[in-house]
């Protein structure tokens, strides 16, 4: 039976205590990007209840970096950062046109 999603990585699942800090975390990274290009990077975190003394571990929070865009899903909710580099990709320059025969001309001179 697979284990129900908990909603706040901080609150023991055993008795609801609140726990301060997480006693160690890591980061995981995706090898594969998602549609937008962005890999995520998953931070996971074990926890000790310190008044009934259950162990588990949980993810602290999830950023998805690259692309034109960064989102952060913490415990403050999702962030998202646009670049200003992907307004400048759709004002990058001015198409120029050439007649072919325009250059035929000049080279026959």
């Amino acid at each position: 039976m697979p284990k129900k999603k908990q909603i706040d990585p901080y609150v023991c699942p055993n008795c609801g205590t609140k726990v301060e800090k997480a006693q160690k975390t890591w980061q995981l990274v995706s090898p594969l990007p998602d549609s937008y290009g962005r890999i995520t990077i998953t931070v996971m975190g074990s926890f000790v209840c310190p008044n009934c003394g259950h162990k588990w571990k949980s993810v602290v929070s999830k950023i998805k970096a690259g692309g034109s865009s960064v989102e952060i899903e913490g415990k403050k909710g999702v962030k998202k950062i646009e670049s200003k580099d992907s307004e400048e990709k759709a004002n990058e320059g001015e198409v120029i046109e050439l007649d072919l025969s325009d250059l035929d001309e000049d080279e026959e001179e």
